[in-house]
């Protein structure tokens, strides 16, 4: 049975129609054409699929469209803003913290996320909130300086 979803993706008001059992990530990559938001597991575990959600970070394989009406989704396309990257996104590329960049936009959504809740996050503290995001090209290293030099760079500071 199909239900009409009114939701904000990446800043806009949208409206869809979809079954309802359908989830968040097969909306955006299948409705709205995003796909920068990745199928990896389909359970949950992986991380691949993280979006915000209400500026927090979460699984949208698991996220049925009945859960997303009247919020606000921000998927890796909508972190620029005016032609910039957002720091993370910077961070990441400065450091190249990434290899085949599958998990890529999953790991820059939960960053993002983690940066909000936290503007000045310890080393692990940035450790615990990646933790489920996995990465299988062994980049973990760089993801974390990264996202070390973009809690910086948000905070309107300068580091290498």
């Amino acid at each position: 049975m199909e239900e009409k979803t009114k939701f904000e993706l990446n800043g806009k008001e949208v409206e869809v129609l979809v079954d309802k059992n359908q989830t968040l990530l097969w909306t955006l990559r299948t409705n709205f054409n995003l796909t920068g938001t990745k199928y990896g597991c389909g359970e949950g575990y992986c991380g691949s699929c993280t979006v915000l959600m209400d500026n927090e970070p979460v699984r949208s394989c698991g996220i049925a469209m009945t859960e997303v009406n009247g919020k606000k989704v921000f998927t890796i396309e909508g972190l620029e803003k005016d032609g910039q990257l957002h720091p993370v996104q910077k961070a990441f590329i400065a450091h190249d913290a990434l290899q085949c960049g599958f998990c890529t936009p999953g790991m820059i959504m939960n960053a993002v996320g983690l940066l909000m809740k936290n503007p000045e996050p310890s080393r692990q503290e940035i450790i615990d909130g990646m933790e489920d995001n996995l990465c299988r090209c062994g980049a973990h290293t760089r993801i974390i300086r990264a996202i070390e030099t973009a809690s910086v760079e948000m905070k309107g500071g300068s580091q290498s």
